[in-house]
């Protein structure tokens, strides 16, 4: 069982609007002990959302889907995760009740009485239709819910509502989840070096010590900064301070010259 993330928007594939999603999700969940999996983009289109929900609700991931749950008509999740479930979309009665006593709130403040019959108003009921057998996810900036249904978790695009739900359903649903693994890395800045001399050193690290993985990252030469290479372990922080003198001694052994990562790369 791993955490996924779907982003779905045309705006964020043709650039109108910079995804803000993945960088925030990872976020909270490294604040849990946790880690993302894996992540995709998916435009508005109904059959790719569709299709990307049927291969994600086949699986056994947690899974969270951002955008398309209003009730316009380029939203189309809603829908999309009905269709792939092969279930009809309902009303969800709470849903019905937190978007009519948003519509009474937002009359009340602009000093009228909310007619909930009104064509308008009719028509926000639509957001409170989800796949049937979903539940509600609470949203504390408007109170209109996103859904839930067979561990995918369903919020809006906007990140001031997204992001508290997100926390809302890890915190209300996965908190034995958090904090069972303490992951951990270290790394050195190998300079001038080839990735192709170091991958006999990284195999045999990763060899040596099961539950350790070695990572490299090459950097081209810029006007400030040499060619290098950041090569470290990651993994159980238990396991990192042997598989990390290993790396150390084998750069030592191999002539390289290199230096501990800045604290801000560990």
């Amino acid at each position: 069982m791993g955490f996924g993330l779907i982003i779905i928007g045309d705006e964020i594939l043709s650039g109108k609007r910079q995804d803000k999603h993945l960088e925030k999700v990872i976020a909270i969940l490294k604040q849990r002990g946790l880690q993302l999996d894996w992540a995709e983009y998916v435009g508005d289109k109904r059959e790719r959302i569709t299709s990307t929900l049927k291969r994600s609700f086949a699986g056994d991931d947690i899974v969270f889907s951002t955008g398309g749950i209003g009730a316009t008509p380029d939203d189309h999740t809603r829908q999309c995760a009905a269709a792939a479930l092969g279930v009809p979309l309902v009303l969800h009665p709470l849903a019905k009740t937190c978007i009519q006593d948003r519509i009474r709130q937002t009359a009340a403040e602009a000093g009228t009485v909310a007619d909930l019959d009104s064509p308008d108003n009719l028509q926000r009921l639509k957001m409170g239709e989800f796949p049937q057998g979903a539940e509600c996810i609470p949203n504390p900036y408007n109170n209109i819910p996103g859904f839930m249904i067979q561990r995918h978790y369903f919020v809006p695009g906007f990140p001031v509502m997204a992001w508290p739900m997100i926390e809302w359903v890890l915190d209300t649903h996965y908190a034995h989840l958090f904090h069972q693994h303490t992951e951990a890395e270290r790394s050195y800045i190998v300079y001038e070096a080839m990735e192709a001399a170091l991958t006999p050193l990284m195999e045999a690290i990763e060899a040596d010590f099961p539950g350790v993985k070695v990572f490299s990252l090459p950097s081209v030469a810029t006007a400030t900064q040499r060619r290098h290479i950041e090569l470290g372990v990651k993994g159980e922080a238990a396991l990192l301070p042997a598989a990390f003198a290993r790396l150390q001694a084998g750069l030592e052994q191999a002539g390289a010259e290199f230096e501990a990562a800045p604290a801000a790369q560990q």
